[in-house]
């Protein structure tokens, strides 16, 4: 019943930014629980940030200092600052529940960082 949209990836050279988008629609989602995670080529997918609430967010030792994740509850949206971005960082990302999935994963939205 729950659809999850994501958007805003792209190519970028290192060390440049990307803010990615996830809109959830239906009345089931929870809007203050949310997590991000990443899928590369040839490896699992992997939880990169995840808000259940004010006071309890976390990040991927691999993205702190340099992601953000964030929540506007009136929008139903979740979101993914990314910034001085790394090749490594090249993936799918996808939204979904704060280390599980609690809903139908979306098509994600390609993150490319490259010279």
């Amino acid at each position: 019943q729950v659809q999850l949209v994501e958007s805003g990836g792209g190519l970028v050279q290192p060390g440049e930014s990307l803010r990615l988008s996830c809109v959830a629609s239906g009345s089931m989602v929870k809007v203050n629980t949310m997590g991000w995670y990443r899928q590369a080529p040839g490896k699992e997918r992997e939880l990169v940030a995840s808000i259940r609430s004010r006071s309890s967010i976390n990040y991927a030792d691999s993205v702190k200092g340099r992601f953000t994740i964030s929540i506007d509850s009136a929008k139903n949206t979740v979101y993914l600052q990314m910034n001085s971005l790394k090749p490594e960082d090249t993936a799918v990302y996808y939204c979904n529940g704060p280390g599980y999935p609690l809903y139908a994963w979306g098509q994600g939205t390609q993150v490319t960082v490259s010279l």
